[in-house]
């Protein structure tokens, strides 16, 4: 899977909240100031050519939608930043999440009681 520029991953997460949107639609939910429609058409017809969306007419129009789900790209994402920046050690990464952030036992005993509640 092909990694996402900001600006493609910015309309995929509209795609994703929209389930289906045309080009306006998606103008529509992005913030101030509004890009170009021209912009938002390409960036469109960019995450197509990548297989990220697809569309179906809609009149004259095109109704687009994601073939490729959040979740999907979500996990395809963090491995890559594991692999790239902490060795494949997901050990590595979290100890250096919980040292950045400065995390307290009571929250580091709260999120290993919710991933010990994903494995029953």
């Amino acid at each position: 899977m092909k990694q996402l520029t900001k600006a493609e991953e910015e309309i995929m997460h509209v795609l994703w909240q929209l389930k289906k949107a045309n080009v306006k639609e998606v103008i529509e939910e992005l913030p101030d100031p509004k890009p170009a429609y021209n912009t938002v058409s390409t960036i469109v017809r960019i995450l197509e050519s990548k297989s990220f969306v697809d569309y179906e007419k809609q009149g004259k129009g095109h109704l687009y939608f994601p073939i490729v789900s959040k979740t999907e790209y979500s996990n395809q994402s963090i491995t890559m930043l594991v692999d790239n920046y902490f060795q494949g050690s997901f050990k590595s990464m979290v100890s250096f999440f919980v040292k950045k952030n400065d995390l307290s036992l009571k929250e580091m005993e709260s999120i290993l009681k919710e991933i010990n509640s994903k494995e029953d």
